[in-house]
């Protein structure tokens, strides 16, 4: 009998004990091991004792913390762009934005995005491949009286992986506005040293580029972001999502602006277990350059490995009755000796 997954009852980590065994884990989305990276608990500990559990008022109270404030203008910074908003969660960050910017022109999404982008409940996924879509969407516009287009994506397929290139908007006509939301979630922390999308995002006049993200993933905090043009993140802020919102809790954004250093230290330990693991396997798997997810061709895959006890994220995708997609994700907290164990398993 398997033991059961479902019910763990301690941290995620680099090993897990169920029923009595330990388990090698290598999947989840803490691709920098911040929750249990004990300098940044530290930190979070020191938020806390600073500025207590949690904050429960509107942004737009007349009393005011000014963490938020604070974390908004080293995220900005850090990111590359005019300004920040964030909010309590990912989900939150995504839906004020787009039911906010969808009203000022024509919505199109790309392929398989996100369900936090979705502007109804049970939206009809685009299933194209991301090229068919570039092409399609340049014709579509470019053809239309339309001037005014809210193009709609994820950053990245991080179940694949495939990493997006959003230079085709460049093509379309610079007579058209277009605002480009990119929810980076999977990406922010991790790609282009860390940077995320917004640093390869196209630049051009007629070009708004808004980056949305959950910072739970590789940031390691319960909280989300807006990065985008001061203009555009002062009218977010107007809206009444972000203004009958609470905020996320304030100890998690000290962490986050004191955690510069953290999150170079990880990224740095990450891109050697990456370079650790590729280096050692011929690998036909599909991944993406400087992405620590590895898609598995061999659908029974997880089964081998947890006879070696170690668990890899299976799950069916994109529907539940398909075959499950078998993956690997490599994190910081990941030791030599776990990549070890983990490459003779799979050469076995």
């Amino acid at each position: 009998m398997k033991p059961n997954f479902k019910s763990i009852d301690q941290p995620f980590s680099n090993h897990i004990n169920i029923e009595g065994n330990t388990y090698l884990y290598f999947g989840g989305t803490a691709y920098l091991g911040i929750p249990k990276n004990q300098d940044f608990i530290h930190l979070y500990i020191k938020g806390i004792k600073k500025f207590g559990l949690n904050n429960g008022t509107s942004r737009t109270n007349n009393i005011q913390l000014g963490i938020y404030d604070d974390a908004e203008k080293v995220a900005a910074a850090r990111y590359g762009a005019e300004a920040a908003l964030i909010t309590s969660s990912g989900y939150l960050a995504a839906q004020l934005t787009v039911k906010d910017l969808s009203r000022l022109g024509e919505v199109i999404y790309g392929p398989a995005a996100h369900p936090a982008l979705w502007l109804v409940e049970n939206q009809t996924k685009n299933v194209k491949l991301f090229r068919d879509w570039e092409q399609e969407t340049i014709e579509r516009i470019n053809s239309s009286e339309e001037k005014t287009w809210i193009l709609i994506s994820n950053s990245m397929n991080n179940l694949m992986p495939e990493i997006y290139d959003f230079d085709f908007v460049k093509e379309i006509r610079k007579d058209k506005n277009i605002i480009l939301v990119v929810d980076d979630s999977h990406g922010i922390g991790i790609n282009n040293n860390g940077m995320g999308a917004i640093v390869n995002l196209p630049k051009q006049e007629n070009i708004e580029n808004v980056v949305v993200a959950s910072m739970a993933k590789a940031l390691g905090i319960d909280a989300g972001i807006v990065l985008a043009p001061n203009k555009i993140i002062d009218k977010l802020k107007s809206t009444n999502t972000f203004i009958g919102a609470s905020p996320s809790g304030p100890a998690g954004l000290y962490a986050f602006i004191h955690a510069e250093e953290i999150y170079k230290t990880a990224l740095n330990k990450l891109k050697s277990n990456m370079l650790m693991f590729e280096s050692t396997l011929n690998l036909t798997w599909k991944h993406e350059y400087g992405f620590p997810v590895y898609l598995l061709g061999d659908v029974n895959f997880s089964e081998r490995l947890l006879q070696e006890q170690i668990l890899i994220s299976s799950f069916p995708y994109p529907n539940p009755n398909d075959t499950p997609l078998d993956r690997i994700v490599l994190s910081s907290w990941h030791e030599k000796e776990d990549i070890e164990r983990l490459i003779t398993a799979i050469n076995f």
